[in-house]
C-alpha cells in the first residue's frame, strides 16, 4: 500500500468518513446489512441544547409567585394558549396547542434527576446516559437500548443522527449510528484526491464534535474490516440520499428554516424502507441568559412551525403514525430573571413528547413555588420514568435491562 491508501486507511480506523468541510462536515459511522426491523415504534428525539425555560414555555400564569420573580419577562394570561386555570402555552405554539387539544401532545411537567447539575456539559451527559455517572458508563441510554433489542441487527442506518454534532445517548460499541448535516451531501468520501481530507478528518474531531470507531467482529482481518467499513459507507449514505431525494409531501414546512429542513428528511426515512428506527436532531440556542423574551419568543416561533409541519407529516403513513417524538432540554431556568432580562441555569422543566398515538394531556406534577431549591423548581419527575416508557413502547424490551433500576412507567404511550 502506498502512503495515500494508509491515510486513508488510518481514517477509517478512527471511524470518520468525511467530505471537505466546505462541504458540510460528513461522518459515518456504520454496520452493515439489512434492518432486523425489531422496533416496533420509531423514536424521533429532539435535544432543545443550552437549557429551554420551562417557565417560559408552559406558563404557570396564575402563580402570582411567578409574576414577582418575573416583572420584565413574565407571560400573561391574555397573550398565552391557555390550557386550564393555572397555566398556558407559549403564545408561539399554536400548531402545538392543536395537537394537545388532539391528544397528540403530552406536557410532562417538572422533569429532572436528584442532585441535580447545573452544568451544561454534565447534564447533557447524565440526561444522554440516563445515570449520573454520564459518560464513565460507556454508552447512551439509546445505544444500551438497541444492543438489548436488536442484537445481530447489522443495518447501518438502525440509528440516524441529523446534525454536525452526534450525541451520547447514541454511543454504542455494536449500533453506531449514521450522521449527516445535509443528507444530499452525505457521501462517502471515497477516491484518491480525497485523501488528503481523510488525514486531516482525524484532527477535525477536536472541535468537539463526536466520534465513534468501527468495532472489528471477532475473527475478522484487517481487510475484511476496512472492506466491510467501506461498502458500508456506499451503502448507507446512497440510501439516506436516495430516501431524501424521493420523498415527496404534500405538507407544507417552513421556508429558510434549518429545523424543519430536517424534520422534512427525517420523516423521509420513517417513511422509506432504510430501516431507521432512532433518529435524533438538535436545536440550539436555549441558552438565554440575555434578553430572553425575544430570544425564546423566536424560538419558540421556530419549534412550533417545524415540529406542527413534521406532526402532520407523519400522520400521513402508517409507520408515521406508529412514531413517538422526545423534546427535551438539559435543565430549565431558574424562576427568578437576572439583571439582563435573562434567565441563568436551573433544574426541573417540562418535556414534550408527541404522536399520533400517544396519551396526550397533562402528566405529572408542577413544582411549587413555596419549596424552591436555592431558587430553582425542584422536580417531580424522574426524566428516566419517560425513558423507561419509551424503551418499552418503542424498542419492547423491559425499561430495567436499560437503565439498571425500575422507574415509575410515565402513562405516554
Amino acid at each position: 500500500m502506498d502512503r495515500r491508501t494508509l491515510l486513508a486507511l488510518g481514517a477509517f480506523g478512527a471511524g470518520t468518513l468525511l467530505t471537505s468541510r466546505a462541504q458540510g462536515a460528513v461522518k459515518l459511522f456504520a454496520s452493515q446489512a439489512l434492518p432486523a426491523g425489531r422496533l416496533a415504534r420509531p423514536l424521533i428525539v429532539l435535544q432543545l441544547s443550552g437549557g429551554n425555560d420551562g417557565l417560559s414555555t408552559v406558563v404557570p400564569y396564575a402563580e402570582d409567585a411567578y409574576h414577582r420573580a418575573r416583572p420584565s419577562i413574565a407571560h400573561t394570561k391574555d397573550k398565552l394558549l391557555v390550557l386550564d386555570e393555572y397555566r398556558g402555552l407559549h403564545p408561539e405554539l399554536k400548531r402545538l396547542r392543536a395537537a394537545f387539544d388532539k391528544g397528540q401532545l403530552a406536557i410532562v411537567e417538572g422533569v429532572g434527576y436528584p442532585k441535580p447539575n447545573r452544568s451544561h456539559f454534565e447534564s447533557y451527559d447524565i440526561w444522554h446516559a440516563a445515570d449520573p455517572r454520564g459518560r464513565a458508563l460507556g454508552q447512551g441510554w439509546i445505544g444500551r437500548a438497541c444492543e438489548k433489542a436488536c442484537e445481530g441487527d447489522t443495518n447501518p442506518n438502525l440509528v440516524v443522527h441529523v446534525g454536525a454534532n452526534v450525541p451520547y445517548a447514541l454511543h454504542s460499541t455494536k449500533h453506531p449510528a449514521a450522521t449527516f448535516v445535509n443528507p444530499a451531501a452525505y457521501r462517502w468520501a471515497g477516491g484518491e484526491h480525497e485523501t488528503d481530507a481523510y488525514a486531516k478528518a482525524s484532527g477535525a474531531m477536536d472541535d468537539g464534535a463526536a466520534a465513534e470507531k468501527p468495532v472489528r467482529r471477532e475473527g475478522e482481518s484487517s481487510v475484511e474490516f476496512l472492506r466491510r467499513v467501506m461498502n458500508d459507507g456506499h451503502s448507507s449514505s446512497l440510501a439516506v440520499r436516495r430516501a431524501a431525494a424521493r420523498y415527496q409531501t404534500p405538507i407544507e414546512y417552513p421556508r429558510n428554516d434549518a429545523l424543519a429542513t430536517s424534520l422534512r428528511d427525517v420523516a423521509a426515512l420513517v417513511n422509506s424502507d432504510i430501516g431507521s428506527r432512532v433518529l435524533s436532531l438538535e436545536l440550539g440556542g436555549f441558552d438565554t441568559h440575555t434578553d430572553q423574551r425575544n430570544r425564546h419568543d423566536n424560538l419558540m416561533r421556530q419549534l412550533d412551525g417545524a415540529l406542527g409541519a413534521f406532526l402532520a407529516d407523519l400522520g400521513r403513513s402508517e409507520r408515521g403514525q406508529a412514531a413517538i417524538v422526545l423534546v427535551f432540554s438539559e435543565f430549565g431556568r431558574r424562576v427568578a430573571e437576572n439583571g439582563s432580562r435573562g434567565t441563568d441555569h436551573g433544574v426541573a422543566a417540562p418535556l414534550f413528547v408527541l404522536g399520533q398515538r400517544i396519551k396526550g394531556g397533562l402528566h405529572g406534577k408542577h413544582p411549587s413555588f413555596d419549596k424552591l431549591d436555592a431558587g430553582d423548581l425542584a422536580h417531580t419527575t424522574d426524566f428516566r420514568s419517560v425513558y423507561a416508557t419509551l424503551i418499552e413502547r418503542c424498542f419492547g424490551i423491559k425499561h430495567e435491562d436499560v437503565l439498571g433500576a425500575k422507574f415509575a412507567l410515565a402513562p405516554l404511550a
